[in-house]
């Protein structure tokens, strides 16, 4: 968890009110801020918010019009605003882009809130509003040099991001220049001809040259997850025909002891759209005993830095067909992370969970978009996640198949198991039903078309 530490309210004295109207005569909102992207430059700028009311009226939220200015990057490729998480809850805070001429800045952010954010009563504070914006291009942002900026990572008032209560200034300073002129939306609509990724796995083996050409990793050496002393084995990341279709197979093997684990991973380039992928589960291994604690995936994931990163992110369909993690049985886990560390084990995320089998082929789906992720498995929603758990950076695709470590049993057998996947396709920016995927799928492989990639 992000830590967040309150100033005292006290500390709003010290800083000029602007004179409002008598109309609001009574009206007190001050803006505190922190940030938690500190440095000169970043991928996203993070302006966490939190107002709070020292006057002596009741204000409806959706009053009120908070702004944060900035200078635009050269060339302005346009922002996209996203609320990572919010007490009073992300779906009641909006963001659109303004612009300004003549001044320290040329572009600000505007916050504000439906009906549903309720009311600011006297004495009382919105709680956290953990913002963000990014260029849609998703190149760095120099904020060293914007208006509204500062590298504090604790709340206290600051007068350069203004409140405005209709058009009446409540708090802080503008950065002067002309304008407001322009406001543009914080977002584009859905592009149905926009970037996709679409692959059939029409790989001859791990070492066609294809598969690094096209953004591809087939996984080797060491490292986790999984036992202890596993090894990541290319060789056993096969293409063969399965049900007439080439599929990608994961074949992994242990004798109770060593182990050779499978995974193949894409670049990092993914972020907001509809992630797809038809899976082959296994609750039986293809050869030897049974019983081994093994985890069969598909999942997106942005790299832990540091401890709890503020920035990790993942997304995960998980099949334990034998359990594991204190589970005795056949689970699938849906789990969408904030981040996590491994010494003490601290674990923030939040996940869906289904006891049963799901031996054999699923269609596996998950979108990200408009503040929520929400995962389906043979076109049935079985989980919605969102607030602070919405991923902040974009991530790389992946499949894998390992064995959870303490999890071997006991017998020093050979055994293995396999994850066959017949596709995976992704559209960027776009929320498509799985009937929407299955559709655009059979559209490819109609036009015999085994891979695209333009994201």
């Amino acid at each position: 968890m992000r830590a967040l530490i309150a100033a005292s309210c006290a500390a709003v004295s010290v800083i000029a009110l602007a004179v409002a109207p008598s109309a609001f005569a009574a009206d007190a909102i001050t803006a505190q801020y922190r940030t938690s992207a500190s440095g000169a430059t970043a991928d996203q700028v993070e302006p966490w918010l939190k107002l709070v009311n020292n006057g002596t009226t009741s204000v409806p939220l959706s009053d009120l019009k908070v702004r944060y200015y900035f200078k635009s990057e050269t060339p302005d490729v346009g922002y996209r605003f996203a609320c990572s998480w919010a007490v009073l809850n992300c779906g009641n805070v909006t963001g659109q882009f303004g612009t300004l001429t003549g001044g320290p800045a040329d572009r600000y952010l505007e916050v504000g809130f439906t009906a549903g954010a309720g009311t600011l009563n006297p004495g009382a504070d919105t709680g956290d509003l953990q913002l963000r914006f990014y260029r849609t291009n998703w190149s760095t942002i120099t904020q060293s040099d914007d208006y509204s900026f500062r590298t504090d990572t604790s709340y206290s008032a600051w007068n350069k991001i203004t409140v405005y209560r209709g058009g009446t200034l409540l708090w802080g300073t503008a950065p002067g220049g002309t304008g407001p002129t322009t406001t543009t939306t914080s977002s584009t609509p859905p592009n149905p001809n926009g970037p996709k990724m679409f692959d059939d796995f029409a790989y001859t083996s791990s070492s066609d040259s294809r598969i690094s050409q096209r953004g591809w990793t087939v996984r080797s050496g060491g490292g986790g997850p999984g036992v202890g002393g596993a090894v990541w084995d290319p060789s056993r990341v096969t293409f063969p025909t399965v049900d007439g279709q080439k599929v990608l197979r994961l074949d992994s093997w242990n004798n109770g002891s060593a182990a050779k684990q499978t995974e193949l991973f894409h670049q990092r380039k993914f972020f907001e759209g509809t992630y797809a992928a038809r899976v082959k589960f296994a609750d039986t291994p293809v050869f030897g005993p049974d019983g081994d604690h093994v985890v069969e995936t598909f999942f997106t994931i942005t790299p832990l830095d540091a401890p709890m990163d503020p920035n990790y992110g993942e997304i995960d369909f998980e099949y334990l067909p034998n359990g594991g993690w204190g589970e005795t049985s056949n689970i699938m886990y849906e789990t969408t992370w904030e981040t996590y560390q491994n010494e003490p084990w601290v674990a923030d995320n939040i996940h869906g969970e289904q006891r049963q089998s799901y031996n054999g082929w699923h269609d596996l789906v998950f979108q990200v978009a408009n503040g929520r992720v929400k995962y389906y498995i043979d076109g049935t929603l079985v989980a919605d996640h969102g607030d602070k758990y919405y991923p902040e950076t974009p991530m790389s695709i992946n499949f894998n198949l390992w064995f959870i470590s303490g999890g071997l049993q006991g017998s020093s057998a050979e055994r293995a198991y396999q994850q066959d996947v017949d596709y995976v396709y992704y559209a960027k920016d776009q929320v498509l039903s799985p009937a929407q995927v299955k559709t655009a799928v059979q559209d490819y492989r109609t036009a015999g078309v085994t891979h695209v990639d333009n994201v």
